[in-house]
């Protein structure tokens, strides 16, 4: 991908990609026109409407490696514990201090005590944690594109989308800098012009975008929300 033209490419975030041109000559110097008076200038556009062809284009599942190698570490050291446990005792040997201690505590302690209620707290939220990661897909930073074919799946980075349309961003006259943040279900556009009239540089921003919207190829086109404003006065 070529590198917009100019200086100072900043990046916040991982959806979220800015940059800004050099300094151009300012068409109306100060003298010569009416001082523009306008500060800002927004529109937002709902998603871009494509045509449904090939297989169902749905979202990538992540394999939550992590989750379930801790949880299956945590169950099968636990098992493994209290299975030799149980055989020890089945062997007349005495069962570990830290089951005749667990066994006493429950059977002294009322259901209402706060170290009951705290253990089966802390245990209910961890499994409503993996169930949350059972039942979604994850990798949220990987929009699944449209499919030619039933048998193929593909998908774009979200940070490489916001790159492409920051760089079709740039090229329009009259933006000096833009940033651009790209969700899932809406890009957010910030852009900053320093000369031209800011609705017709927000209209053309609208028309360029919303064709590089088109173009990424995504199942789920997301929204447009376009903001133009002028550059904040030094001094």
């Amino acid at each position: 991908m070529s590198e917009p033209h100019g200086e100072g490419t900043e990046r916040t975030g991982s959806t979220e990609s800015g940059t800004q041109r050099l300094p151009t000559a300012d068409p109306l110097a100060k003298g010569d026109v009416k001082e523009l008076d306008q500060s800002s200038s927004a529109a937002e556009h709902e998603p871009v409407p494509t045509l449904e062809h090939g297989g169902k284009a749905g979202r990538f599942w992540s394999a939550r490696r992590i989750p379930a190698a801790l949880l299956a570490l945590v169950v099968i050291g636990g098992a493994g514990i209290l299975l030799y446990d149980v055989a020890a005792v089945r062997a007349d040997h005495p069962a570990m201090s830290w089951r005749r201690s667990l066994a006493d505590e429950l059977a002294q302690r009322p259901l209402d005590d706060v170290w009951v209620l705290t253990g089966a707290a802390v245990a209910a939220a961890l499994g409503l944690w993996l169930i949350f990661l059972a039942l979604t897909p994850g990798l949220r930073e990987l929009l699944p594109m449209r499919r030619a074919h039933a048998d193929v799946r593909a998908g774009l980075d979200r940070t490489a989308a916001a790159m492409v349309l920051r760089d079709r961003a740039v090229e329009v006259a009259g933006v000096q800098s833009v940033r651009v943040r790209m969700g899932r279900s809406k890009v957010a556009v910030r852009a900053v012009s320093h000369f031209r009239e800011l609705d017709d540089v927000r209209a053309d921003l609208d028309s360029v975008l919303g064709t590089g919207i088109k173009e990424l190829g995504l199942a789920k086109p997301p929204g447009l929300s376009v903001h133009v404003r002028r550059p904040a006065k030094k001094g």
